[in-house]
């Protein structure tokens, strides 16, 4: 089936094409007439503007590019709810796509959404090079959520990773335990600052630091746990990269007959839908992922109405939620 065009909408309503336009753009020069004998002909037809080809047509497009860097990821859909909140309030409509968390997808992804020519570009957990981020801020505004920078071009908002490490290894040592492991968040966005956060953690303890390498993933939470478990001594707390590493960490642990909480307490990092679940009941870090989406779209707005130039560098405080899966150490 054909999509309908403005031409078609002329023609029903008996008026010109750039009087279509006029409507469609909500001009005042049109008498309510002929404004409504178009919508009423488009609504016929099933015709609404294309968003793309008005923005082309008007020189001032009312897209937003948004970059998501692990579509499996629930943190980034609940930061991208934010996000829309303040666009559509403004008028503005989002293209959504992924780099999967590959530095060269996400290149191509970036890259893709510039072609649109959007009147900004939000980049949520991007592991690209600074090259990219700043050939990208020279061809329209761009924001990063998750991910830090010095370039007065780039704004960012972020989450306070090292403090919310640390969070978790204080509530761990609060209830006894001193032998607790990190399972590592690999590349994915703010790794390095919750790995330096739980060491700096664990250190200030007087505890001895144990780093285990994984990823922002289960099947990553689940890997590293089976190669811990061929080792000759057990972790009593783990502190995982995310709440998804978490919950496979625990899909391991189970799967070896291990109880969590009661062999070993876990702590996730996010607090994601999933961690709220009640089979789940993740005792997690919570970082407030809508507040941030509405943060980083209302200074990418700002951005783009040149309000300002000088950069916006938010870094929102994490907290604490205790739920099911920590418990205080067993005596020996």
């Amino acid at each position: 089936m054909t999509r309908p065009t403005m031409q078609d909408v002329a023609r029903v309503a008996g008026v010109s094409r750039a009087l279509v336009s006029l409507v469609m753009n909500g001009s005042p020069k049109v008498s309510e007439r002929r404004r409504q004998a178009v919508l009423a002909a488009a609504e016929k037809l099933g015709y609404s503007p294309h968003a793309m080809a008005r923005s082309l047509a008007s020189r001032t497009s009312t897209v937003l590019g948004v970059m998501v860097s692990d579509l499996h990821n629930a943190f980034f859909a609940e930061v991208v709810d934010g996000l829309e909140e303040v666009a559509a309030a403004e008028g503005f409509e989002l293209i959504i796509n992924t780099g999967g968390r590959s530095p060269s997808r996400e290149k191509r992804a970036v890259t893709s959404l510039l072609a649109f020519r959007p009147a900004g570009v939000a980049l949520l957990g991007p592991v690209v090079p600074p090259t990219t981020l700043a050939a990208a801020a020279e061809q329209a505004p761009v924001v990063l959520v998750a991910r830090s920078s010095r370039l007065s071009t780039l704004d960012t908002v972020n989450d306070d990773g090292e403090a919310g490490s640390g969070l978790a290894v204080d509530h761990l040592v609060s209830l006894g335990h001193s032998l607790i492991a990190h399972l590592d968040g690999g590349v994915g966005s703010q790794a390095p600052q919750r790995r330096r956060g739980y060491v700096s953690a664990m250190q200030r303890h007087g505890l001895k630091p144990w780093v285990i390498p994984s990823e922002y993933t289960d099947i990553a939470g689940a890997k590293a746990v089976r190669q811990l478990l061929q080792g000759d001594e057990l972790p009593t707390a783990l502190v995982a990269a995310n709440d998804f590493n978490a919950v496979g960490a625990i899909s391991a642990l189970e799967e070896a007959g291990l109880r969590v909480p009661q062999d070993i307490s876990i702590v996730g990092y996010d607090n994601t839908s999933l961690a709220g679940l009640r089979h789940v009941s993740l005792t997690t870090i919570d970082q407030p992922r809508h507040e941030i989406g509405r943060l980083a779209g209302e200074a990418l707005l700002q951005r783009v109405r040149g309000e300002r130039t000088e950069p916006v560098k938010r870094l929102l405080h994490p907290s604490l939620v205790v739920r099911s899966t920590t418990q205080a150490r067993s005596p020996e």
